[in-house]
């Protein structure tokens, strides 16, 4: 038989992807394209600036992760073990940074830089809860008063950052 029929990636599709990243508490949202036991994990991700991702890494099992911008603009951070910015990938296609690669055992995030932006991830599946990621000891968490200063620091770092 054949699979599920394919899905367009369209302005449509991201608007809606946009208006549910901003009616959430999180102030993003994911769009899946993949079952959780597939072995590529490929998905949209509408994320709006003042959303926080915290620092995370996928080592156990190692897993690679890409980025691509579809619309708007972001910034895939990467940390040393100490939590210092080592790396930062602008995604913009006004610049055309489409993208960036990601080899597993990184600390990253990505921020974004401009409300509507969606990002196109894909990452090795397939996904574990459990063992999905291992944050960053030195970040805040979610939902914390912390989180909202940490990104704004991040965000004066990633501005500086050439």
């Amino acid at each position: 038989t054949m699979p599920n029929k394919p899905v367009q990636i369209h302005s449509d599709l991201l608007d809606q992807v946009v208006k549910e990243a901003r009616a959430s508490e999180r102030r993003r949202m994911n769009f899946n394209f993949h079952q959780l036991e597939d072995p590529a994990n490929r998905m949209l991700n509408a994320i709006e600036p003042e959303s926080y991702i915290r620092p995370h890494r996928h080592l156990e099992p190692p897993r690679d992760e890409a980025f691509f911008v579809l619309r708007g603009q972001g910034v895939v951070v990467l940390f040393k073990d100490d939590g210092s910015v080592e790396h930062v990938c602008r995604l913009d296609l006004e610049t055309e940074n489409f993208g960036t690669d990601i080899p597993a055992g990184w600390y990253h995030t990505i921020v974004s830089l401009q409300s509507g932006s969606v990002f196109y991830e894909v990452k090795a599946g397939p996904y574990e809860p459990a063992k999905a990621k291992e944050f960053a000891s030195w970040a805040p968490g979610d939902n914390t008063p912390e989180a909202a200063v940490y990104l704004e620091q991040l965000k004066k770092i990633i501005s500086e950052f050439d």
